[in-house]
């Protein structure tokens, strides 16, 4: 309860502080257990939009021009709260935790404690269990022109140890950067690893694999984590050289996508190590869609990315997921760049600590830059 009336304070100074902004608008968007769900609209000079929902900390749109300043939605999504609440949501722009990605069995050993959380693929935990951060009301405010918010999730919520504060807060700059900043502190020892689920096709929202072949993709890595047949890492960190998996140069994805185990890419790379203590952020990847000359760079903290090209989609066969504007969605329609800690890090002692204790403050930083290139 202390913990609890401890999150409120929070709130409440943030909301002293908060100041009106032009540049991030609000309206109501349904309700959910009598809990009102909001749609804020960040802006910037450039004409670019954000749409950012309390259900989940969940990006439901990013407006962005191509080279002809034509405005396109790149990120896939749903027109209204019930389709978030489906089954066909397949975290489309959520921020997901507490345990972002898998966590193996479903089980892991902390301070001579052994922890069963929520199995809800399989026998393995995804993404913070059945109920995770993706599908709760976040407390929202907006202060200096920055969206923030916040998330109480319980002592045992899904199984992990510890009543755990959260805050993302979400800031367009006049640069075309999306930059979300993820914080959390907690009253016991506990895994953290957040990160934001959108599903970006720069061509546009409903496009599908057509377009998003044609992209080319760079990513800042010279590794990658194995995984077995349930996409859960073996331990082994391999290099990326003379293989599919090798990214560092630009790279059609259409040329590649046909070979990679798996039906396409789900897995997780290991970034560089950032040694210079001046800079927060590394460069992590880079896309780029030729036809309408959109960009999109990330930037983040975080020691891995998980790139995936939404495999589990329907397949072409199918009715696909209905989404906005009509849109069908359908398999490799998307590509996400989920910048993270290493997959099941709780279990892996040479992957980079998982772990927060009560005094800590788990830090993620990525940001994301839309552009144009002619």
């Amino acid at each position: 309860m202390r913990f609890k009336a401890a999150m409120i304070v929070v709130l409440f100074f943030l909301l002293g502080l908060s100041m009106a902004s032009s540049s991030i608008q609000v309206q109501p968007w349904g309700k959910i257990d009598n809990q009102q769900v909001k749609l804020y609209t960040l802006k910037n000079d450039k004409g670019q939009e954000v749409d950012v929902l309390n259900y989940g900390a969940t990006i439901r749109a990013i407006r962005t021009q191509d080279k002809h300043g034509k405005l396109e939605d790149v990120v896939l999504g749903f027109d209204n709260i019930e389709g978030y609440l489906g089954k066909d949501n397949a975290y489309f722009g959520a921020t997901v935790g507490r345990v972002a990605n898998r966590i193996g069995n479903g089980e892991f050993h902390l301070d001579n404690v052994d922890y069963v959380v929520s199995r809800n693929i399989g026998n393995d935990t995804l993404h913070g269990g059945f109920k995770g951060w993706n599908s709760k009301i976040w407390e929202s405010v907006v202060r200096n022109n920055s969206l923030v918010m916040t998330l109480l999730s319980d002592d045992n919520d899904e199984g992990f140890p510890g009543a755990v504060i959260a805050t993302a807060i979400f800031k367009l700059t006049n640069k075309g950067e999306l930059v979300i900043e993820m914080k959390a502190c907690t009253t016991k020892a506990t895994p953290i690893n957040l990160t934001n689920h959108s599903y970006f096709n720069l061509a546009g929202q409903g496009t599908n694999s057509a377009e998003l072949y044609k992209h080319s993709i760079m990513i800042n890595a010279n590794s990658w984590t194995v995984t077995n047949a349930d996409s859960i890492p073996t331990g082994e960190i391999r290099s990326v050289e003379k293989s599919i998996m090798d990214l560092r140069k630009s790279t059609t994805i259409g040329d590649v996508i046909d070979k990679v185990p798996g039906g396409g890419y789900d897995y997780n790379y290991c970034l560089p190590k950032n040694n210079d203590k001046t800079l927060e952020e590394i460069f992590v990847a880079s896309v780029i869609h030729p036809g309408s000359g959109r960009t999109l760079d990330v930037y983040s903290n975080q020691p891995g990315v998980q790139f995936y090209t939404a495999n589990h989609l329907p397949d072409y066969n199918t009715t696909g997921i209905i989404g906005k504007n009509g849109a069908r969605y359908f398999k490799h329609g998307a590509l996400c760049l989920e910048t993270q800690n290493y997959p099941d890090a709780v279990n892996h002692d040479n992957f980079p600590n998982s772990i927060v204790r009560p005094g800590d403050i788990y830090h993620h930083i990525v940001t994301y830059k839309f552009g144009v290139e002619i």
